[in-house]
């Protein structure tokens, strides 16, 4: 009886195993032949929800796993052709009747085409260099360190989106000049594998500074993430748990045994396209520990291990963790709740979202005259969120404060020179970029609108009517009371 328990128990992981490497054949295959998972399963088994409910953790035979790698083997990775849309460019209120054709593009429900628009990395990168939006977040999070209550053994920092790293790295910093003799123990969640490498290189000093700090980065989701556990038991088998005790006392040698976790990272840090939302979801799990080994008798009672750790966090952030466009339910359901009640007595969660109502919005209401992304204000998404706690919002304060206080400011750099009457073209470029990123533009109607020159013609005007470009952020802060 014994054997036979122990045998079905090594087939069901076997089996979890072979479904785990099959959702990565497919994610791989989808993306090269440009084919949304959800048509890939119906023509492969008949089956339109079989990659869904293998990243949500449910069984698969040997029977199906052998006709995916069939069709696979059968099919060569060519792109898709076979469903194409006319679109036509959208007009302003003054632009009469007539229309341009645009051509073909991939229809906007196609998540291989529609891709989040945090995830695009040349407008990432080029917004996050051309503005100050990431200095002025670090700055407003730093203001909630003066009223966390840290208690034993570590202060618990948990970032809902380190993105380059950038907000991370100034808030560790303001961490150590208010607890400079507190262990530090520290969650990023992040899945794009280039962020993680910004991240990653930006934060060797702080193991230098402050040698009492516990990194761990993971791609986890929002509900997994705080406590490092993956509740689903397939994808609980293929978890990636890779510790690393860093040894030397300079910031050097960190960056250098931090570097050489390049090839690691590029081998488990991948992501695919769920074939429901369009959003990225990882392809294998994993926790990413970092700490110094001169350091490991004293941190040992927070360094975190294999199936789960205490979530109790003293400060959360949240910066632009949901698109604006989002359903209130997955803000609140998905994102913010699962977030809240990982907070610590005394804890707090401050989340920050874009406003609109500035510049950056007249720009964007000028080539689409109505459009307004920015849906939900803070006051619906708390409401949405007590309602979705249920009892447990009993224990949490929920702050939406006054504009005065909620709202702040943040710019695109550029030189008084440079706002003048003949703008260079790099300054009308990043001025759009930054625009189109905020307002958070799909990809096919920016391709659909560059191409007749209306948005630089827009921006253009606002930079000079306005002097400059600057955009409005949203704060609100969750907090759970003291015991």
């Amino acid at each position: 009886m014994v054997l036979s328990l122990a045998k079905r128990e090594r087939t069901h992981r076997a089996v979890a195993m072979n479904a785990q490497d099959l959702l990565r054949e497919i994610s791989d295959y989808c993306r090269q032949a440009g084919l949304a998972e959800s048509t890939f399963g119906r023509r492969a088994v008949n089956d339109g929800k079989l990659a869904a409910r293998l990243r949500n953790g449910g069984r698969i035979t040997m029977e199906t796993v052998e006709r995916v790698r069939a069709y696979i083997a059968s099919h060569p990775e060519t792109p898709d052709r076979s469903v194409v849309v006319e679109r036509k460019a959208p007009r302003r209120a003054d632009a009469g009747t007539s229309t341009a054709s645009v051509g073909t593009v991939a229809p906007p429900t196609d998540p291989q085409r529609n891709f989040r628009f945090f995830d695009n990395r040349q407008k990432y990168l080029l917004f996050v260099h051309t503005c100050s939006e990431k200095w002025v977040i670090a700055n407003r999070v730093a203001l909630e360190l003066a009223s966390i209550h840290p208690r034993p053994p570590a202060v618990r920092l948990f970032d809902a989106g380190v993105g380059d790293g950038t907000v991370l790295l100034r808030v560790m910093r303001a961490m150590h000049d208010r607890f400079p003799h507190m262990p530090f123990y520290v969650v990023g969640k992040e899945i794009s594998l280039e962020d993680v490498r910004l991240a990653l290189q930006k934060l060797s000093d702080r193991f230098c500074e402050h040698p009492a700090t516990v990194l761990v980065f993971t791609n986890l989701a929002y509900t997994d993430a705080p406590r490092l556990a993956v509740k689903s038991l397939s994808a609980a088998s293929s978890l990636v748990w890779h510790e690393v005790p860093l040894a030397g006392t300079s910031a050097h040698r960190f960056e250098q045994q931090i570097t050489d976790l390049v090839p690691f990272l590029s081998r488990n840090w991948k992501a695919g396209v769920s074939a429901t939302t369009g959003n990225p979801v990882y392809e294998r799990p994993v926790v990413l520990v970092l700490y110094r080994e001169d350091h490991r008798f004293l941190l040992d009672p927070i360094i975190p291990r294999p199936g789960g750790t205490v979530a109790e966090y003293d400060l959360i952030i949240a910066s632009q963790p949901y698109r604006a466009r989002a359903p209130l339910e997955f803000k609140a359901a998905r994102v913010i709740a699962p977030l809240a009640r990982a907070l610590g007595p005394g804890g707090r969660l401050i989340a920050i979202h874009s406003h609109g109502h500035d510049p950056g919005m007249e720009i964007i209401e000028r080539v689409w005259p109505g459009d307004n992304p920015f849906i939900h204000d803070r006051h619906q998404i708390l409401k949405a969120v007590k309602h979705e706690l249920g009892p447990a919002a009993r224990d949490l304060n929920f702050n939406a404060y006054a504009d005065n206080r909620s709202l702040f400011r943040h710019d695109m750099h550029a030189l008084p020179s440079e706002i003048s009457d003949s703008i260079g073209t790099s300054t009308l470029f990043a001025a759009w970029n930054a625009a189109a990123y905020v307002a958070q533009v799909e990809d096919d109607r920016l391709a659909a609108m560059v191409a007749d020159g209306r948005p630089f013609e827009a921006t253009r005007e606002v930079l000079r009517e306005r002097g400059g470009l600057w955009f409005f952020d949203e704060s609100y802060v969750i907090s759970r009371r003291r015991k």
